[in-house]
């Protein structure tokens, strides 16, 4: 790992890498763009409000695409679109990983509820849908295309690099975990969102989504050190978890508490410094050629 201090190489401060600087701006772009849509009254379920969601999605893939020629040479933008586009990265190990992940966890969490009396687990509304009516899938892959693309070609494609420069892998994910559960707060008060009409604000499945969201970003950094930095795997990995939590539907009281005891085996197994295992994480080219 190395550390930035705030040296000036070419024209570009390295101050400006600060991954604190990126979550300004992200949240800058995302919630502007959503209290607008909360101060207007619009609803998800409309067309304005679809646009006005994909515009909120930009803040992340917009921030961390300019941070990346912002701060890095011809190097590292090369390496920001091979991670994108580099599927030898992911390698078939990992690829079969995060394919079962999210199924186990479904799985585990189903039985566990039907272990204490609960339905366990069922089909999702849009599946159960989508027998009379075949358009009934695209909100299910909507969620499990555009979203992920959006959002981690920012948390992972930039900000998770640049944590782990100073922080461990676990503190890193932590602290990313944070930034992204806070980042989807707007959408807890906009109409015809999943946040506010199924879950709800300051509700007990609020505080299990934030929490689930922190653990989710454990595992990510897990799968993402451990496949060369691919983007591509974390964006294939977040799509399939929300594709799952989609299109199944198991409690949350169990749900994401098994993605909290999956983050904490991972640290348990593979070491808090950079769940591979290995002494140094993986890390972009210098900053500038």
């Amino acid at each position: 790992m190395h550390k930035t201090g705030s040296r000036t190489i070419g024209r570009t401060s390295v101050e400006v890498g600060n991954p604190w600087v990126f979550f300004a701006v992200t949240y800058a772009i995302t919630w502007t763009i959503l209290l607008l849509t909360i101060v207007l009254g619009i609803n998800f379920q409309t067309a304005e409000g679809v646009v006005m969601q994909l515009l909120g999605l930009l803040g992340p893939s917009a921030a961390g695409i300019g941070f990346i020629y912002l701060v890095y040479g011809e190097e590292g933008r090369a390496d920001f679109w091979n991670r994108i586009k580099g599927v030898s990265r992911i390698g078939v190990r990992w690829f079969l990983v995060i394919l079962l992940i999210p199924i186990v966890v479904t799985v585990v969490a189903a039985i566990a509820d039907s272990l204490l009396g609960g339905p366990g687990i069922t089909w999702g509304e849009v599946i159960q849908e989508t027998t009379s009516n075949p358009l009934a899938i695209l909100p299910a892959l909507f969620i499990s295309t555009l979203p992920p693309i959006m959002e981690e070609l920012g948390w992972r494609g930039y900000a998770l690099d640049r944590l782990q420069m100073d922080w461990s892998a676990l503190n890193a994910s932590l602290i990313l975990g944070v930034v992204w559960a806070g980042w989807h707060l707007p959408l807890f008060f906009i109409e015809g969102s999943f946040h506010r009409d199924v879950v709800g604000f300051a509700t007990t499945g609020f505080w299990l989504f934030m929490i689930g969201v922190v653990a989710l970003s454990v595992v990510f950094t897990w799968v993402y050190n451990h496949t060369s930095r691919s983007i591509l795997g974390i964006i294939i990995f977040h799509g399939w978890v929300n594709f799952v939590a989609t299109s199944v539907e198991v409690a949350d009281e169990f749900f994401y508490p098994v993605w909290v005891l999956l983050a904490l085996l991972v640290v348990g197994i593979w070491g808090s410094k950079t769940l591979t295992k290995r002494d140094i994480v993986p890390t972009p080219p210098q900053i500038a050629d």
